[in-house]
């Protein structure tokens, strides 16, 4: 089964663009029902209601507009102002409110996935080793609902892949009782590298929490894994058949400059193959962005108008 692929006219792509340039120095809060051309937006509407067994869809022909080298001297390059910053929050906004962490790259709303000299073998988006398969953000009781990549740059071959896997395609793989297993409270999850970047001190993970959730034919997922263990011996055991059927239902997207892959976090976990840097200003180049359908409403409190999701300690009392 293959995602659903939409392709922008020339004329889509270059009202979308002057949009996105317009709304990236006023914000998301400017994004209004009719930013969109109508088929981008019914498509994207469509996808948010459905997204169907694969559990992601992929925009092709986006504008990316003058890019500065990836790196110089060392440094990342970091857009401010950019339209492709623009692009991120019209897309999410159509999904649903657009968000970042506080405990994430200081609240970001756009996120520049890039390696980074020196942190190759990250388990994050500056490394560049291959990163198995992960919702984001495993840990966290307010996960976003949609995630988003849009390539600016691809890596010197052209061969660096995004790597989909659907939990409701590796369903089907999987036996009764290694189900039963992941939809038991028997799992934890560590935080991602992304944030625990600055601490000194390893949070305790979350849980426990089930890595299977939802209906039995529909079900959705809470897995990371590089960070989702089991202390139960049976549940180790699912967890490795899980990752097996994912690896086996698994869609290889080679993204190119202009597309951007729209997953449901609940349902398509991803993952990267490794690729080589060279560091030279034209290395491969992604920026993420999230949304979230709602937010509790002692949250929104919190946030005080913001778009930015609370620090954990200040959270965790909810759930």
């Amino acid at each position: 089964m293959t995602a659903p692929l939409f392709e922008l006219t020339d004329q889509e792509r270059s009202a979308l663009w002057r949009q996105a340039e317009t709304t990236v120095h006023h914000g998301p809060d400017g994004v209004g029902e009719d930013a969109l051309p109508a088929r981008v937006k019914d498509a994207l509407h469509d996808f948010g209601r459905d997204p169907g067994k694969t559990g992601y869809m992929l925009l092709r022909g986006l504008e990316v507009g003058v890019l500065p080298p990836t790196h110089s001297d060392g440094e990342p390059a970091t857009l401010p102002g950019h339209g492709t910053a623009g692009l991120g929050m019209l897309i999410a906004e159509t999904l649903g409110t657009m968000i970042g962490y506080a405990d994430e790259k200081s609240g970001a709303l756009v996120h520049n996935v890039q390696p980074l000299p020196g942190e190759e073998t990250r388990i994050e988006g500056s490394g560049s080793v291959a990163f198995d398969f992960h919702i984001e953000n495993v840990h966290h009781p307010l996960r976003p609902d949609f995630i988003g990549l849009i390539c600016l740059r691809q890596d010197h071959e052209r061969t660096a892949s995004t790597r989909i896997a659907s939990c409701r395609e590796a369903l089907e793989l999987l036996k009764p009782e290694t189900v039963r297993s992941l939809r038991q409270c028997q799992f934890h999850s560590n935080y991602p590298g992304s944030f625990t970047r600055d601490s000194t001190v390893e949070p305790a993970p979350s849980g426990p929490h089930p890595v299977l959730f939802g209906s039995p034919e529909k079900p959705f997922i809470r897995f990371n894994s590089h960070n989702t263990t089991s202390l139960n011996k049976a549940g180790r055991a699912a967890l490795r058949v899980l990752a097996e059927a994912l690896e086996h239902v698994c869609h290889e997207v080679v993204l190119r400059p202009g597309d951007c892959a729209v997953l449901n976090n609940n349902i398509a976990t991803h993952g990267r193959s490794a690729f080589t840097p060279r560091y030279d200003g034209q290395d491969r180049w992604l920026r993420r962005f999230y949304a979230i359908k709602s937010i509790p409403h002692s949250v929104r409190e919190m946030m005080d108008g913001s778009r930015v999701v609370p620090p954990l300690p200040a959270i965790e009392g909810i759930w």
